[in-house]
């Protein structure tokens, strides 16, 4: 969910890469409260529920036969299970996106804005069996402070305090705490210093940072209150327990279960891990 439009890159955000098209994910723009805006074609103008059911039943079966005479081909596959999906979204998604049904008490918990709401319809997607969900916060790129750093995030750390903080409140008052992994990242951090613009003159932001910048995890068999490394005394570069996105990766995919060594798929001839060839668990965040 990326309320206003997507980010930057697109959907290339949530492609499944290497894996199954059927691994992929489907956008949705939260800012919109209506079902119909919420999720594009929600509702077919023209066909009844039942109707629609035999015409992906009859294309089902046309796909499958072309299916067989193309090697099996794995855009094909993806391509008939992306009707599949859009068939049970119309089933199942106006349940799910309405915030409506829940009480007063909780929908104030996290409050009546865009961010609240998305994270709400979060934890309700969770309820019902979906088992990722990214939350981005918004159209672009908002945390990407070249200038007014300080203004900037005042507001965007205003915005999504609150959400994340009802988010956690509620996982652990329904007993889903323990099962749900929460990851709060973005693409690199900042430098220390402050940018400068055209004829040296500070624009009071700071630039890109990809040597030292944190990212934190609670729930799913996460140690809470831990600190796992440093930077050094400028906040530059990681000094201290030095880790990798890869280490990142393989540590997400322990605590869901996953032995990151053994976890393969088969593509272009050779078994592919999603940690690549590296990646070590950092156990001491594991409880």
């Amino acid at each position: 969910m990326c309320p206003g439009g997507m980010p930057i890159k697109d959907s290339e955000n949530w492609q499944a890469g290497f894996l199954p098209g059927v691994f992929q994910g489907t956008f949705v723009d939260p800012q919109n409260r209506e079902i119909e805006k919420l999720i594009e074609n929600i509702r077919s103008p023209h066909a009844t529920t039942a109707m629609q059911r035999r015409q992906l039943d009859l294309l089902r079966s046309l796909n499958a036969d072309h299916l067989r005479a193309h090697a099996r081909d794995p855009r094909l596959e993806s391509r008939i299970e992306s009707f599949e999906l859009a068939f049970r979204m119309q089933m199942e998604a106006s349940a799910a996106f309405d915030i409506g049904k829940e009480t007063a008490n909780i929908r104030a918990l996290y409050g009546d804005h865009v961010h609240g709401r998305q994270t709400l319809i979060a934890r309700r997607l969770l309820e019902r069996g979906v088992r990722f969900v990214q939350l981005w916060h918004g159209a672009g790129q908002p945390w990407d402070h070249h200038d007014n750093i300080e203004a900037n995030i005042r507001k965007h750390s205003a915005d999504i305090d609150g959400p994340i903080a009802a988010l956690m409140t509620d996982l652990k008052a329904r007993g889903m705490f323990e099962d749900t992994l929460i990851v709060w990242g973005g693409e690199f951090g900042r430098t220390p210093s402050v940018e400068l613009g055209d004829g040296g003159k500070s624009k009071l932001g700071r630039d890109h940072n990809h040597y030292g910048f944190s990212v934190w995890m609670a729930g799913g068999g996460v140690r809470g209150g831990t600190v796992y490394g440093a930077t050094d005394d400028f906040g530059f570069r990681a000094t201290e327990k030095r880790a990798s996105v890869h280490d990142l990766h393989a540590t997400m995919l322990h605590l869901l279960g996953f032995d990151h060594e053994r976890l393969t798929y088969r593509h272009a001839g050779r078994d592919f891990r999603l940690t690549d060839v590296s990646g070590a668990v950092m156990s001491e965040i594991v409880s």
